[in-house]
């Protein structure tokens, strides 16, 4: 297995060894031994899939608030997405950057998102799915979504023309009109 830390403390690249032949490949993309070695401590306890039909749906940016906040680990199990994670901790010396990255079928790679962060992606390839695992459960009363194009971020997303939005994500507030729920607790978070 590959890991690469990003620019954003906690974010990491995770690249699964994949072992394959003339049937296909087979891929461990998950061991509860492994990733603590990693330092990735969370508990998961829920998994979810979802599905963008069309190139240049974007989905996100999304967060739980505490006492729900979820860490994650994406990937991509058909078709290619483009993964951004944005550091929401006030205090942080990395406060409102973000930092992307290319979840594809093809390449397993996988990115891990510490609570603290809002996540989203857009679809590179038609029928893409990404699978996802979560820390904590849904529970709607504590989401929240920032504005996926906030300019005081300035995602680079790899969409062209207009994407393909919910209302909610179309609507939802910039960095700088939202009192983040979260809190940079130091580098070990």
């Amino acid at each position: 297995m590959n890991v690469h830390k990003t620019d954003l403390a906690g974010v990491l690249v995770i690249e699964p060894d994949r072992f394959g032949d003339h049937r296909g490949f087979f891929a461990e993309t998950y061991s509860k031994r492994a990733y603590a070695e990693l330092g990735i401590n969370a508990t998961f306890i829920q998994d979810n899939h979802s599905l963008s039909a069309a190139v240049g749906t974007v989905r996100g940016l999304h967060f739980q608030a505490p006492p729900h906040a979820q860490a994650k680990l994406v990937r991509c199990g058909r078709g290619a997405i483009f993964d951004v994670a944005v550091d929401m901790r006030k205090g942080s010396p990395t406060y409102g950057q973000w930092t992307g990255y290319e979840l594809s079928a093809e390449n397993g790679a996988q990115l891990f998102i510490p609570a603290g962060f809002a996540h989203g992606f857009a679809t590179l390839q038609p029928g893409s799915e990404i699978v996802y695992k979560c820390s904590d459960y849904y529970a709607p009363e504590t989401e929240g979504a920032l504005r996926w194009d906030d300019p005081a971020i300035g995602i680079t997303w790899p969409v062209q023309g207009d994407p393909i939005l919910s209302g909610k994500d179309a609507v939802a507030p910039f960095l700088a009109d939202l009192d983040s729920p979260f809190v940079f607790e130091g580098l070990n978070t």
